[in-house]
């Protein structure tokens, strides 16, 4: 294994990350990196070799690890990187601060933020991801955000730079957000906690909130996502399409499509991470062949299948 360079934060060779993911599922990564604080990162960054991939994770709410782990130096954020500094209509989260705890920090001094309030994970997933919600996305409100490259150089990048698009950005390679700068509109903070315990009382009435799931499964169908284009048209979602192919409740080993909302895949207690990627492609095959539509991942997935437990993707459809 690689030596890699001294930090000041913690260093944890072959982490099991299973534990880190929502869904509880997932083999080791060959280290994690715990960085006490932003120049430990960049320093950690600049003198590791080249050859050795980094990969950032948040809370691992929108994340299947597979069974085999992963080949790379996961790069996980914690409590030096957790503030929320509301100044005006501006909010500066750190990364690993949770969307729930901006949005309600940002309401408690008249910024609206609301939409992430129900949007599982960390801001740097939010920004990196382009989240959104009830018609309202990162992007909207994005003024900035720091990053550490995988050269160890420090940088600020632009929403120009980011270029968002529906649920995804461009974020550089191996980049490692450690901070972002949101402008919100101003509103009332009680009305704005109104509004947020609404959609947490929607959200649990239609969402399997109790259950270890990662958030929606697949991306709204293209051309009627929710792209944040003014031409959007939202009267196809991904779940129509997945009950329309007969697929609400359906199973694969441990993994379901969750009877309470069929585009949330849950771990019911026993899955792998190959019980729940076959049961996603499943879906997708299935969907293509009742209605010609292909669905695309929301949730990532990384790392290495292990042999004994393949992962079966969806075959090429058919031109």
């Amino acid at each position: 294994m690689t030596d890699l360079p001294p930090v000041r934060g913690k260093l944890t060779p072959n982490r099991d990350l299973s534990d880190l993911t929502w869904l509880r599922v997932g083999g080791p990564a060959d280290w994690v990196f715990q960085p006490a604080d932003i120049d430990d990162l960049a320093q950690f960054l600049a003198a590791l070799p080249g050859d050795v991939a980094v990969f950032p994770m948040g809370v691992g709410s929108n994340l299947i690890v597979r069974d085999g782990g992963l080949r790379a130096v996961v790069i996980r954020l914690g409590r030096g990187f957790n503030g929320i500094e509301v100044s005006g209509d501006t909010v500066t989260a750190g990364a690993a601060a949770l969307d729930a705890h901006v949005a309600r920090r940002a309401a408690d001094a008249g910024v609206d933020l609301t939409f992430l309030r129900t949007i599982p994970g960390s801001i740097g997933g939010a920004v990196r991801m382009n989240a959104g919600c009830y018609g309202s996305y990162t992007a909207d409100v994005f003024v900035s955000a720091r990053a550490v490259l995988r050269s160890g150089e420090v940088v600020t990048l632009t929403p120009a730079q980011m270029n968002f698009r529906y649920r995804q950005s461009d974020l550089p390679q191996g980049a490692v957000l450690v901070s972002a700068t949101l402008r919100g509109p101003a509103g009332d903070p009680a009305a704005l906690h109104d509004r947020m315990a609404a959609q947490l009382q929607k959200r649990d009435e239609t969402q399997p909130t109790r259950d270890r799931s990662a958030g929606s499964t697949f991306r709204n169908p293209a051309g009627f996502s929710s792209t944040g284009q003014a031409d959007d048209v939202h009267d196809l979602k991904a779940w129509k399409v997945i009950d329309d192919a007969g697929l609400r409740g359906a199973t694969v080993g441990g993994a379901q499509m969750s009877p309470k909302h069929s585009n949330f895949l849950i771990n019911t207690g026993d899955a792998t991470a190959a019980d729940l990627e076959n049961l996603g492609e499943k879906v997708r095959k299935e969907v293509y062949a009742t209605s010609g539509i292909t669905l695309e991942w929301e949730i990532m997935r990384i790392g290495e299948p292990r042999a004994d437990l393949p992962v079966h993707t969806m075959a090429e459809r058919p031109e």
